[in-house]
């Protein structure tokens, strides 16, 4: 998640579309009074600009730290919640963050992506650290682990509370839409960060699914799909 005071946009970052790769680039051109939240430290080397700034709060509505956590005196992790700005934070929480008026005269994006990709790519990234990866289909069993929450990240009420909300599947051209909207017109190349592993080379999303399945993905994000009409068979309506 990025907040930027120089050029006046905030990036809110979803899961599993690109999002480092898109905060790693972003980080070139912030200044030193941005705020960026910080990623996985097995991303790190793949930023080529600013590091992690400006992102721990003293708010009275930012959370407090877990009290095992403090009398442990266990470092803060990467994306927990307790140190005001983190990585996927979702538009109420930043909205509140920052107040009405940043949060209403800065230029907002994020990006989506097809949910029945997205949730094949999702679920190698959650079991790459398993000596013998569980089946697709055992995985999406497991809602609590296998849901991924980015309707919530950009939208206010169920509305989209973003001017720009991007495509994965277009992404080096979105991307550089998102950049006109903030104002840079100079092209800024995207790093590839953040890759799901020990996939096929000749992955195709739809061999992973069966007929429920396949309902599953539309029960649980119907709201993404209809927002931006996604369809199964295609990875780009």
């Amino acid at each position: 998640m990025i907040v930027s005071h120089k050029h006046k946009f905030i990036f809110l970052k979803t899961m599993k579309t690109a999002g480092t790769s898109i905060e790693a680039a972003l980080s070139q051109i912030c200044g030193p009074d941005d705020i960026i939240t910080p990623f996985s430290p097995e991303n790190d080397g793949y930023r080529t600009g600013r590091n992690p700034q400006n992102y721990r709060l003293n708010h009275s509505l930012v959370p407090k730290r877990p009290l095992l956590r403090r009398l442990l005196r266990r470092p803060e992790r990467y994306y927990h919640t307790s140190v005001g700005y983190y990585e996927h934070m979702p538009a109420w929480r930043l909205r509140s963050y920052l107040g009405d008026d940043i949060w209403n005269s800065y230029f907002k994006f994020a990006f989506e992506r097809n949910p029945w990709d997205r949730q094949v790519s999702y679920y190698y990234y959650k079991t790459r650290s398993k000596e013998t990866r569980p089946s697709f289909n055992a995985f999406m069993r497991n809602r609590k682990k296998a849901f991924i929450e980015n309707f919530s990240l950009y939208t206010l009420e169920g509305k989209i509370a973003v001017d720009f909300l991007g495509r994965y599947e277009n992404l080096s051209e979105d991307f550089q839409t998102a950049l006109l909207g903030i104002g840079i017109t100079t092209p800024i190349e995207l790093p590839k960060a953040n890759i799901s592993t020990n996939r096929d080379k000749h992955y195709v999303y739809q061999s992973y699914y069966d007929t429920d399945l396949k309902e599953l993905i539309e029960n649980w994000y119907a709201s993404e799909i209809g927002v931006l009409n996604y369809k199964f068979d295609t990875l780009l309506d």
